[in-house]
């Protein structure tokens, strides 16, 4: 039910954010001289995050009440059951493009999702890192990750975005984008084994949290349609939980 809310209530937001999501930039090369600062407040370039094995790359930002944590949450599920070994494999990065976030963030985020793991995992092989002179921006820009920042009247800063995860082979090329929160094992070691050939893969069409769909050309675009559905399905799951409270309320009177 959280999970549903989450993805709606974000839908609901990107209907009032045209140009949002993810400009698929297949077989292109992401910039790997970029610097970002590590969990440990060290400053590494891209190169040194892949070492030269295919990436799973993931945008997000560590304070995020939206789908970062579900997202973060998933992949730690899925790390768990991939069947590759990890920081031989492959490596994952996960880039937080908000503007004010700390390194402590970054340490204390990768703390709590290699514990939940089920199983041993290298830590060394998944890396949380925060931007150094905008290369999140530009890291985001080179993969056609777009998102927006937002102030509310209280001076409280958030982002507006979508969720996906892009495969990078060992020299840096976009070689899969995976969408949603959600992955499955199967599917993520297939990408890893096709970018470590430097294969590219077509994105398959799925439904993904934000809303968005794509057009053959590659430019992100809100669906009218989508946006329907999105109210609809919001009307359904907020009709369920009042239906509920109110059950649970006339149980307790019968009871009495």
């Amino acid at each position: 039910m959280v999970k549903f809310l989450t993805v709606l209530l974000l839908c609901i937001q990107l209907l009032h954010s045209e140009g949002l999501g993810v400009n698929e930039k297949l077989g292109e090369y992401v910039p790997l001289d970029l610097v970002f600062i590590n969990e440990q407040s060290q400053k590494v370039t891209l190169r040194e995050l892949m070492d030269s094995k295919p990436t799973l790359l993931t945008l997000n930002y560590f304070r995020c009440a939206g789908i970062c944590s579900p997202q973060l949450n998933d992949m730690a599920i899925m790390l768990s059951r991939l069947h590759l070994a990890e920081n031989t494999d492959y490596k994952v990065v996960t880039v937080d493009f908000a503007e004010d976030e700390t390194p402590q963030l970054a340490r204390d985020k990768k703390k709590n999702l290699i514990h939940s793991m089920n199983r041993a995992y290298v830590q060394d092989a998944w890396h949380f890192v925060i931007g150094e002179n905008n290369s999140s921006g530009k890291l985001a820009n080179s993969v056609g990750f777009k998102y927006e920042k937002t102030v509310d009247k209280d001076g409280k800063v958030d982002y507006i975005h979508g969720a996906a995860l892009i495969v990078l082979s060992p020299t840096g090329k976009i070689t899969r984008y995976m969408s949603g929160i959600e992955q499955l094992a199967t599917d993520v070691k297939m990408a890893l084994l096709q970018a470590k050939e430097e294969k590219v893969t077509p994105t398959i069409s799925k439904n993904s949290p934000y809303c968005f769909s794509k057009k053959p050309q590659g430019d992100v675009i809100v669906e009218t349609a989508n946006k329907l559905w999105a109210v609809f399905m919001l009307s359904v799951v907020i009709a369920l939980f009042v239906y509920l409270i109110r059950g649970r309320k006339s149980k307790a009177r019968d009871e009495k």
